[in-house]
């Protein structure tokens, strides 16, 4: 067993390595801040000015008190000047301290506008492995929840910090310039302050980390479920789902709870310690005004400052959970910034330029492994060759490896060894950008965006006219259904093309191809779940914008590639059979017995 000494060394190595993982992501968003520096210097300036001229109200009303009321002058002009001034002071007052939280506010949502925009490109930016294993729910509350927690620490932290600790000196500077005993009596209050604030400390921190996990297990299955609720009605399953989310439900809440009661006692911690200090002024300078010590005005202008002593303290540890929270939402932000793509850009010196116009589609597979675990290849070696323009269909069982194949060629993974080419071109040396212009892509579920049909057409590129969409509708069969729509090509669409058929999804998704004019093009199981009329209609619009484009089609149907002019059949990620769909036919080998099967099934219909 490992000894005492062994296990504190680690943890303690553990919790250097969290401070510094901290400490990076803090110093990484607080770099945000700079481009706003004069826009600091301002607030600060302003904080300066609204608190002095709130903080020289008691010290006129100590004049009034001390060096007239008290000693029986009664000069009605000299008390009106002295409102005035009060008066006037509190106006300066409200005018700065409006200005600075407008500036702060400002400031603030610029900062967290710039994270949030920087940390959705770069979420767009990572391979498709870091999706397949982190949770959508956990990535929608970063970009939305945690950003709006780090904007929380500059509107109202960075406020209390500037505010309310520029207000705790100048409070601590007339109360020596008032009386220095009394002030030297108020301090000893503060090692108590320091030392509540350090037990804290961890406990506010484990209940902050806990209520967020908790928060983003609950947004994942929210997200989760709306997008299968159909499914979910279909199997009947409300009732257990419910069940799950109110267990998610009661989690958050339980999480919630103890963070509130973490935060109610060490609030009122704090309330019991400003009124004790209150007291102990109230008595210690009753007794000094009873010895004629200290004038009456001194103690009523102290006794205001002790009252507003512990307001910026308490609002100072107000804001320390708010603070521990930022701290969470900086690391979990940092980690993600932190995490760089798998799949990376080539380097200056590797880049290869390859443009649309030049490209003729040539593809190699030049024995390439590749699996999600590298000790599981999904793909032991294929060797495979397509020439420019042609036809190739890909057939096999599911798991076969046909969606591998593709994900491969777009580049979403790297294989593990060998290499695929484009025109005798790596394609690890082509920018992703412009191997993504080259390699067009059709899904068997298209995916529309909320907007325009004429958008999700030209995908929101509004350097495409108008009239190029119109005419690349037309080709594929899809632009009569679109003028029949209420606004033609200005009918807006829902999430996911609802109220659409499957086949009108996918007309449009053929529509975008002749828009992009890619030289490689994917079918990716494009007519699994179309009817045979509809899937006539995507056969004619397959025929329109594959030509003189290298075509792969993966097919679940094989009378979508029958007229092929190869077919390359797969089983355990190898290519077993290769041909035309007569020479595999001829073979009476694996493929006769897919097709065989496929065919039984369709009678069987």
């Amino acid at each position: 067993m490992p000894s005492s000494s062994a296990t504190a060394t680690a943890g303690n190595a553990v919790s250097n390595e969290q401070k510094s993982k901290s400490f990076a992501a803090f110093k990484h968003v607080v770099n945000y801040a700079k481009p706003h520096k004069l826009t600091f210097a301002a607030i600060f300036v302003c904080a300066l000015l609204g608190i002095s001229a709130d903080l020289l109200q008691p010290y006129l009303v100590k004049i009034v008190i001390d060096d007239h009321l008290a000693k029986g002058k009664a000069e009605f002009g000299f008390i009106a000047m002295m409102a005035g001034i009060y008066l006037t002071i509190s106006l300066i007052s409200f005018l700065f301290t409006y200005l600075q939280n407008n500036l702060l506010q400002f400031a603030g949502q610029s900062i967290v506008a710039k994270i949030r925009k920087d940390l959705f490109r770069h979420i767009s930016k990572m391979s498709m492995s870091y999706f397949d294993k982190i949770h959508r729910g956990s990535l929608v509350t970063n970009v939305s929840s945690d950003t709006e927690t780090i904007s929380q620490f500059f509107t109202q932290v960075l406020l209390s910090l500037i505010r309310d600790g520029m207000t705790l000196v100048l409070i601590i500077y007339f109360m020596f310039r008032l009386d220095a005993t009394l002030a030297w009596y108020s301090l000893t209050i503060l090692p108590v302050i320091g030392l509540v604030a350090f037990m804290f400390r961890r406990y506010l921190r484990q209940a902050y980390q806990v209520t967020r996990s908790r928060l983003s297990r609950l947004i994942g299955f929210i997200a989760e479920n709306l997008s299968g609720m159909g499914l979910i009605q279909a199997f009947r399953q409300e009732e257990e789902q419910t069940r799950r989310f109110n267990e998610h439900n009661q989690s958050y809440w339980e999480g919630n709870m103890r963070e509130v009661r973490a935060n109610v006692l060490f609030n009122r911690t704090f309330d019991i310690l400003g009124n004790l200090a209150l007291v102990l002024v109230v008595w210690l300078g009753g007794m000094a005004v009873f010895h004629k010590s200290v004038e009456v005005g001194v103690l009523y202008a102290f006794t205001s400052y002790i009252r507003q002593f512990f307001q910026p303290i308490n609002q100072i540890t107000m804001q320390w959970n708010t603070f521990q929270s930022t701290m969470v939402s900086m690391d979990r932000i940092w980690k993600i910034f932190s995490t760089e793509p798998e799949v990376q850009d080539p380097l200056p010196e590797r880049k290869a330029e390859l443009r649309v116009e030049k490209t003729r589609g040539k593809v190699d597979f030049d024995h390439v492994t590749f699996g999600y675990a590298p000790s599981s290849p999904v793909i032991p070696d294929l060797d495979l060759h397509l020439s420019a323009g042609e036809m190739v269909g890909i057939v096999g069982t599911t798991g076969a490896g046909k969606s591998t194949l593709i994900s491969l060629l777009n580049r979403f993974y790297d294989v593990n060894r060998g290499s695929i080419r484009i025109d005798d071109v790596d394609i690890r040396d082509i920018p992703q950008q412009q191997l993504h212009r080259l390699v067009g892509l059709i899904q068997q579920e298209p995916f529309l965006f909320s907007g325009s049909v004429l958008d999700n057409v030209r995908l929101f590129q509004d350097d495409i006219p108008r009239e190029q969409v119109m005419e690349a509708c037309r080709q594929v069969g899809v632009h009569d259904m679109i003028m029949r729509m209420p606004q033609g090509y200005d009918s807006q669409l829902s999430e996911r093309g609802s109220g659409l058929s499957a086949g009108e999804r996918q007309l449009i998704s053929f529509a975008r191809i002749m828009v992009f004019e890619p030289r490689i093009l994917i079918l990716d199981e494009a007519t699994a779940h179309l009817d045979s009329q509809t899937e006539q209609l995507v056969q004619n619009a397959l025929q329109t914008v594959s030509e003189g484009r290298t075509t792969l089609i993966i097919a679940h149907r094989l009378s979508t590639v029958m007229h092929a002019d190869r077919i390359l059949v797969m089983k355990d990620g190898r290519a077993v059979e290769e041909g035309t769909h007569d020479e595999l036919i001829a073979m009476h080998g694996y493929y006769e017995q897919l097709f065989n099967h496929a065919k039984q099934a369709s009678e069987e219909e």
